[in-house]
């Protein structure tokens, strides 16, 4: 079953090669060469999967070596997979979500021209992503790494011809760029600690190894965590990224590329484990992001940007598990899985919204969709219910763990956790809740709304529906958008509660990240019943805001708070002033010194020396008298100092 690890690549690479290089004869059918790919890829998981399960415990980890990448003397670096329980899993969600993306995009991009390359760089997305889990090395990793970049570069970028897209690409290149040098650095940092990049060996050796080298090197991952991610203070760019195709959002911004940072801290987590100063710091990250997320999402109109708010939010819950250690290695990944069904099913169901409502994405100018929609209804409705946590579904199980697991921490510190992880349960209620009601329930805005609000002007091109802003007429989805909404739908629903039975889904990542219950101040059914609570309060805030009263076409001012989060709680201005003026003066500053300090050396050495030559220059004049002066003097010179020294 080894040489079959290989196979999960080179699928989609295939697919991605061929469309992208095999010209305009592929554009009537190179959307079902790709998901089929793309299929093609799954299915191969499915069989690895199958093995696996048949195997014991202990010996579920498959390895395969394809060839040596760079063989010099003392630096051995390999093209080589490692499939365990956590890249199983990873395989299977990005394989499995990302078939699915690839068949409801069919429909949503049934009108794009270049539709052919979209499916092209969606495969080769997905053979990046599935490099950077199944790497059995970081330097091979670090490879997928940058190729989810790439591909996630292009795929944000993708309606290039709208400056807004355009920039939003560039912003996510190099905002992630600053993350990438994290991980960089820290692939450095191990080959001189420990002489090698694979897994196993710097995984074993931590043991041996110093705090202060594991710190610096958990700093550098948790660097590029951030990044890739959109965690504090990195986070920037994934609002932003909401201007590429949603199937796009879907695919990279929920349940894919912003989990790698997950995955590498929980891949890591031996280094994590000896450097407490490390791991705090994750901790720290993960409660902050979860805050600032969910409050971003409070306050923005845009449905795509609601729930891009929210995917940072959730992605903090993952953060703050696994900064927790083995009590909570195994529930950030869990949440991870859960989250991959309902926020792409989320996602996917805004398309569907949109590609009803002539591509609006201002929800207030939604309302009522419930009846003309009503499989993008129900399926968004228990996206919407597993998000928050609702008993049953499968955010209740996986989001509560973490809870539980940040009480477990101990002390104050577990208090402070816990408690900020109930605030976030709390606000994501609210606007989840917020989001339901303006969308599909309601007075009928649309009517009287038939151009984009001047707040809000990032909107998709009309390009998958060919509509205009003329009233629309809103209408359900065709079938190749909600089966897999229906699809995901489903593992909103019962994913949870499937992983929980038995505590299967703990057993089956245990061997791979280890697990410790932690000691817990208060029992698990204290932590459900106040999670049960907050829900609920939440719930009622949003309903008294936004259920019972009209709702205006134009936002209030609002508070200080709200005008804040409306601009992401100022972290661009805040990334303007500190980095881009910052940057600004440190430049001027350097070309200062440049012009006055340098230059002014070689300037100043280049002029002395022309003025001397200037001056010597004057004793050749071409003058026999003055050559005759000269030699005469110069014999009045010798002869006297050798009577001089004779006299001495």
């Amino acid at each position: 079953m080894e040489n079959l690890i290989a196979l999960l690549i080179a699928a989609p690479l295939l697919g991605a090669a061929v469309l992208l290089c095999g010209g305009r004869r592929l554009d009537r059918t190179g959307h079902w060469i790709g998901t089929l790919l793309a299929g093609a890829s799954f299915v191969v998981g499915v069989v690895l999967f199958t093995d696996m399960l048949g195997r014991g415990a202990e010996d579920r980890t498959l390895h395969q070596r394809l060839f040596s990448w760079i063989p010099v003397e003392g630096f051995q670096a390999d093209v080589a997979f490692q499939l365990d329980q956590l890249s199983m899993t990873f395989v299977l969600l990005i394989t499995g979500v990302g078939t699915l993306i690839h068949i409801y995009s069919i429909g949503y991009m049934e009108h794009d021209e270049r539709r052919r390359r979209f499916f092209g760089y969606l495969n080769l997305f997905l053979a990046a992503m599935l490099l950077l889990v199944i790497a059995d090395n970081y330097l091979l990793l670090y490879v997928g790494w940058e190729g989810v970049g790439l591909a996630s570069y292009l795929l944000i970028g993708f309606w290039q011809h709208k400056p807004s897209a355009a920039t939003a690409a560039k912003k996510a290149f190099l905002v992630n760029r600053v993350g990438d040098m994290g991980l960089s650095i820290a692939i450095m940092l191990m080959f001189t600690t420990f002489g090698t990049f694979a897994f196993g060996p710097v995984l074993g050796s931590t043991g041996e190894t110093s705090e202060g080298k594991l710190t610096a090197i958990g700093l550098m991952l948790l660097l590029a965590a951030c990044g890739k991610s959109a965690q504090v203070p990195l986070q920037s760019w994934l609002g932003d990224a909401m201007e590429g195709p949603t199937p796009v959002s879907a695919l990279i911004h929920a349940a894919t590329m912003v989990t790698a940072g997950v995955y590498l801290i929980v891949r890591s987590g031996a280094i994590f484990d000896g450097a407490p100063d490390a791991q705090l710091a994750v901790v720290v990250v993960g409660a902050v992001t979860l805050l600032f997320g969910a409050i971003v999402g409070c306050a923005k109109d845009d449905i795509k940007k609601a729930l891009a708010g929210s995917t940072m939010s959730q992605i903090g819950y993952m953060i703050l598990a696994a900064g927790l250690g083995p009590v909570g290695y195994v529930f950030a990944i869990m949440h991870l899985v859960t989250h991959g069904f309902f926020k792409a099913g989320l996602f996917l169901g805004a398309g569907s919204v949109m590609h009803g409502m002539n591509d609006e994405v201002d929800m207030r100018k939604y309302g009522g969709l419930r009846k003309y929609m009503p499989v993008t209804f129900v399926t968004f409705g228990l996206g919407y219910l597993a998000i928050i946590g609702f008993p049953g579904l499968s955010g209740f199980f996986s989001k509560d763990k973490i809870i539980e697991a940040a009480f477990a921490k101990g002390g104050t510190e577990g208090w402070i956790l816990g408690s900020v992880a109930l605030l976030g349960a709390a606000i994501t209620a609210f606007y989840m809740t917020r989001v339901m009601l303006l969308t599909f329930f309601g007075e009928e805005r649309w009517r009287h709304a038939a151009t984009p609000s001047p707040a809000e002007p990032d909107v998709e091109p009309a390009a998958e529906t060919g509509g205009d802003h003329s009233e629309p007429h809103p209408h359900e989805s065709p079938r190749s958008m909600t089966v897999p909404m229906i699809v995901l739908a489903f593992g909103s629903v019962f994913a949870g509660g499937f992983f929980s039975i038995g505590d299967r889904f703990l057993h089956w990542l245990e061997p791979v990240t280890g697990h410790d219950h932690g000691h817990a101040p208060v029992s698990a059914t204290t932590v459900t019943a106040a999670t049960m609570v907050v829900l609920v309060v939440g719930v009622a805030i949003a309903w008294a805001m936004y259920g019972r009263r009209p709702v205006p076409a134009v936002a209030p001012r609002g508070s200080l708070l709200t005008r804040a989060a409306r601009r992401d709680l100022l972290q661009d201005d805040f990334n303007h002033v500190v980095l881009v003026r910052g940057g600004e003066h440190l430049t001027r500053s350097l070309v200062y010194v440049d012009h006055t300090l340098v230059d002014g050396v070689v300037n100043g050495t280049a002029a002395s020396m022309g003025g001397l030559s200037g001056r010597l220059r004057t004793l050749q004049n071409g003058y026999a008298r003055s050559y005759a002066v000269s030699m005469f003097g110069g014999a009045v010179v010798l002869i006297a100092a050798t009577l001089l020294m004779r006299a001495v």
